[in-house]
């Protein structure tokens, strides 16, 4: 008897029994969020990402194919029929040249459709949205290193890695960052767009039904990118008005000079929330210009050798919407 080949005949049967076990993740997408959105705009772009997979699979699937299919037929052990004197043949030249001239300009149709669908800056998608007629809310996101400043202009409050909008509301958003370039990004609701420093980017989005959310940036940008979350909660619009009641009279208030101390790196472990009133009218602007004037929040050296030491502590929070 000789154990190693006993061992090397065994090993196939040994995967045959784990590959069902393998294969049982892919069963669900739960976990997936991008594939499950919510919200017009993130609907939109999961309906033409769809189709233009579809469309791309008209053309790669046959190629596969006949990739295989040719060589098994015209093999020369296959005695298949010679024809030197052939040159040319029309339905080729149309399959060739009609069917990927249709696609191409099927594929343009679509996609100049799509972007003014959800372009950014004027979704399309949502003219026609219940909240339309109704003004929209307004929110200024400010990346920092590394946290997310959502301030409310209309409503004068602001907010530390805590995103809270009313339902039925269209929300227009105006994006920045102090330093480094940061994807904002929630799976979800809306696509990623990139905040960045001295420049101003948009978003906007609709959500109809109360949830929570979880955002993210998607650029690495330090020590603390991994930390760089926040929330996105849809409440009533009761509720909304009541929360923002509650901000307006937090002592806490966001001026120019304390925005300067939160934009200092900060790893703010568990996206512990903070809340301002009155923040300063102008901050957004003030930022951007600061950026453009070389303005900069260095890190220091110890981020770089153990985060957890230099972690928020997080403020104290006001009653949240229900």
């Amino acid at each position: 008897m000789n154990p190693p080949k006993q061992r090397r005949a065994s090993l196939p049967s040994k995967l045959f029994l784990i590959l069902p076990a393998l294969l049982l993740p892919g069963c669900t997408t739960a976990d997936l969020r991008l594939f499950h959105p919510v919200g017009l705009v993130a609907r939109a772009e999961m309906h033409y990402t769809l189709i233009l997979v579809i469309t791309m699979l008209i053309i790669i699937v046959p190629t596969l194919l006949m990739t295989i299919i040719f060589p098994l037929r015209y093999h020369h052990s296959r005695n298949a029929k010679y024809t030197p004197d052939w040159h040319f043949s029309l339905s080729i030249e149309l399959l060739a040249w009609g069917v990927p001239l249709a696609i191409v300009a099927f594929l343009c149709y679509l996609t100049i459709k799509g972007v003014y669908a959800v372009n950014p800056w004027a979704p399309g998608i949502l003219a026609n949205a219940p909240g339309a007629s109704q003004p929209p809310i307004n929110v200024q996101v400010i990346a920092t290193d590394w946290q997310w400043v959502f301030i409310y202009p209309d409503q004068g409050v602001a907010t530390i890695d805590d995103l809270v909008v009313p339902a039925g509301r269209i929300i227009h958003l105006q994006m920045t960052s102090t330093s480094n370039m940061n994807g904002f990004y929630i799976p979800q609701v809306v696509p990623m767009v990139d905040a960045m420093p001295a420049m101003e980017s948009k978003d906007a989005f609709e959500l109809n039904h109360p949830a929570t959310y979880t955002g993210f940036s998607t650029d690495f940008s330090g020590a603390g990118f991994s930390w760089m979350q926040f929330s996105t909660r849809v409440v009533p619009q009761a509720a909304f008005d009541g929360w923002v009641q509650s901000l307006q009279s937090s002592p806490s208030q966001l001026t120019y000079a304390a925005f300067q101390k939160i934009a200092q790196p900060t790893v703010n472990v568990g996206a512990k929330p903070a809340y301002f009133s009155a923040p300063d009218k102008n901050l957004f602007n003030e930022v951007i210009t600061a950026a453009m004037q070389g303005v900069v929040y260095p890190v220091p050296d110890s981020f770089t050798k153990r985060v957890s030491d230099n972690s928020a502590q997080g403020a104290q929070a006001p009653a949240s919407p229900q």
